[in-house]
């Protein structure tokens, strides 16, 4: 975003929704680019803003995809996205004519399900705002009808003054060669040494008002390279405990109980899983749908997304960012 364009976000604040506050400026990342098995086939270089001008929200996005394997030909627009929006902290209307759908924000996170003429694929894209304001966790499931064609994850960071300041030029093109040293990477979570991840999450019941918060521990104990026990303890807004054994073949993951059964796939960094609880707290009918993204495979730590369901009804996203401690 210029200078200007910033100022006029700026007059703009008082009609825009605070998700819109929240993502202006400038993005920019390098996400990989997976195959429907998890396979890592390239790369897309990405430079994005939603901007409100003139009362008008849109939506732009430069890019440019490298590699891509078979997935190619499908997804090499030879164009750059740009498509209108209805700015609301209810229902994000995109209105195309490159993208048509909605999204819904959640305090810093949007669950987002729109269709791309140009890819010919019904995405679903989460987006997620760091706690730092700065830090955005992105993916983007490409769907055949119920089926995965392809996968686009990464991390984003933002700027306001990317096209005037020279400094700023320089510390993207460094997070950009950050990103595209760890984003071919796959989730492989510590083999041989016992841990925990801590932190605070945000609640959010379906109805997107703000719901607290949560403490959350994800206590770590490898029992061979492929396998792992862990304990998860909620306390705070939403109160949960839960045990289980993981075990890890290629980029498939296995929950299997005593208190957790599901399973979950890889691309790269992002581990999306399916947990259903059934443990001695459990009501029988809950279950998780989420995105565990291990930003960073030296440092550890989560950024996490989970959809807390009763049945087959969304009650809350439980969302943000957990620290790794050794044990």
């Amino acid at each position: 975003m210029t200078a200007t364009q910033e100022t006029g976000a700026d007059q703009q604040a008082a009609e825009t929704s605070e998700w819109q506050k929240r993502i202006a400026g400038e993005w920019h990342g390098r996400p990989g680019l997976f195959d429907a098995q998890g396979n890592h086939v390239g790369f897309e270089r990405v430079d994005r803003a939603s901007v409100v001008e003139d009362g008008v929200a849109r939506y732009w996005m430069n890019t440019t995809l490298e590699g891509g394997g078979p997935l190619r030909n499908r997804l090499e627009l030879g164009a750059h996205f740009d498509f209108g929006i209805v700015d609301s902290d209810q229902n994000r209307v995109y209105c195309g004519p490159d993208f048509y759908g909605t999204g819904q924000p959640y305090g810093l996170f949007v669950d987002a399900n729109y269709y791309s003429p140009g890819w010919q694929a019904d995405l679903r894209t989460w987006n997620q705002v760091l706690p730092d304001g700065n830090t955005q966790v992105y993916s983007s499931v490409l769907y055949d009808g119920w089926s995965v064609c392809a996968v686009f994850n990464g991390v984003y960071q933002r700027t306001f003054d990317h096209a005037t300041n020279p400094a700023t030029q320089q510390f993207v093109e460094d997070w950009i060669a950050l990103e595209t040293s760890r984003g071919a990477r796959p989730q492989v979570l510590p083999t041989k040494e016992a841990g925990a991840w801590r932190g605070t999450l945000f609640v959010n019941p379906v109805d997107q008002s703000e719901g607290g918060e949560v403490e959350v521990t994800i206590e770590h104990q490898p029992l061979d390279l492929r396998r792992a026990r862990q304990q998860v303890t909620w306390s705070g807004a939403l109160d949960r405990s839960y045990g289980f054994q993981r075990y890890r073949d290629g980029a498939r993951t296995q929950y299997e109980g005593p208190e957790v059964f599901g399973n979950a796939q890889s691309f790269g960094r992002a581990l999306f899983t399916t947990q259903h609880l059934v443990g001695p707290d459990a009501t029988g009918v809950e279950k998780i749908r989420g995105r565990e993204f291990l930003i960073d495979a030296d440092n550890r730590d989560l950024a996490i997304v989970w959809q807390l369901m009763s049945g087959d009804a969304t009650t809350h996203f439980v969302h943000g960012a957990l620290t790794w401690e050794s044990a």
